[in-house]
């Protein structure tokens, strides 16, 4: 069994998986340490699944390849891939090479050093575009503010098994790693990285994919909406009393007439309230409905 398995979600990367694995293997020579190399294809659509064939292929006692049916996202491939893992620990790596292979050997340093389940690696200087690195940061705060955590992380990590394990007692179809993470130890450690830029391919990450990402994890994760429909329904609920108090007083001190916009307004402030508050209750239905449903979060199709 070897000491370490370390796990690379793969989309559409297959200029650089070969020298990932060079580099890997480099490192973790140097560091005399055993490992698995675990890639968990995520339905690329270039090449990444033949050089992934041919590094199992070339290299079986080093290397698994796991092709899921679809593209079910970076967190659900992870998680598939820690799944396989064997050892004592876990590492997870992206397969763009921003992270250098080299710099795992500062997380091993600083698990021992901490005595930590979980270590990140913090990159010094991010070498994403702007828009990326605001999605990013959109999306740590908000995991700060949400769940009381330290609002740090990477797909850079280094975790016991045990920890890691944990993980699959969730199977949901939207896994957010880092919000389960502090759900089971408060044990985790952070360590400054080197971060280069992307060598070859574009960032899977838009906008739009960063906002879905938000989206589902205050739905899943947090009940805030929720909230914010109480609150909000308590409000409204205030000012509509103070407005008809209002209209009440005129017509009885001035005798002025209620109005037909007078209560056009009422209808439709009110009106607005309630297709809010419902839309909210579907958004939430849907997802305990895709959770009952226990969809899996993630699908293998194949296994080299």
């Amino acid at each position: 069994m070897p000491d370490y398995s370390i796990v690379v979600p793969v989309f559409n990367s297959s200029e650089s998986l070969a020298l990932l694995f060079e580099r890997i293997d480099k490192t973790m020579l140097s560091l005399n340490k055993s490992y698995r190399l675990i890639f968990v294809d995520d339905g690329s659509s270039d090449k990444s699944w033949e050089v992934i064939s041919n590094l199992c292929g070339s290299f079986p006692e080093k290397v698994t390849g796991l092709r899921l049916a679809r593209n079910f996202g970076q967190h659900n491939a992870t998680l598939c891939g820690i799944a396989q893992a064997e050892g004592e620990f876990v590492i997870t790596l992206d397969d763009d090479l921003q992270n250098p292979p080299e710099e795992i050997s500062k997380l091993i340093a600083a698990m021992h050093q901490a005595k930590a389940d979980l270590v990140y690696g913090i990159p010094e200087d991010k070498q994403h575009s702007a828009m990326r690195n605001a999605g990013s940061s959109v999306i740590k705060k908000s995991s700060k503010g949400l769940f009381n955590n330290k609002g740090e992380g990477s797909s850079f990590r280094l975790m016991t098994s045990k920890l890691a394990k944990n993980l699959l007692n969730h199977q949901i179809n939207f896994i957010y790693l880092d919000e389960i993470f502090n759900w089971y130890t408060s044990y985790i450690a952070f360590v400054s990285v080197e971060h280069h830029k992307r060598p070859y391919q574009q960032s899977g990450y838009s906008s739009r994919s960063l906002l879905s990402l938000l989206t589902n994890l205050v739905i899943y994760y947090t009940a805030i909406p929720l909230k914010l429909m109480v609150y909000g329904g308590l409000v409204s609920s205030v000012i509509s009393f103070v407005i008809g108090v209002v209209f009440i007083y005129r017509k009885i001190v001035s005798d002025v007439p209620l109005g037909f916009t007078a209560l056009i307004v009422a209808v439709l402030f009110s009106t607005s309230v309630i297709l809010l508050s419902l839309g909210v209750i579907g958004e939430y239905l849907s997802r305990i409905y895709r959770v009952q449903n226990r969809k899996p979060p993630y699908s293998i199709r194949e296994t080299l």
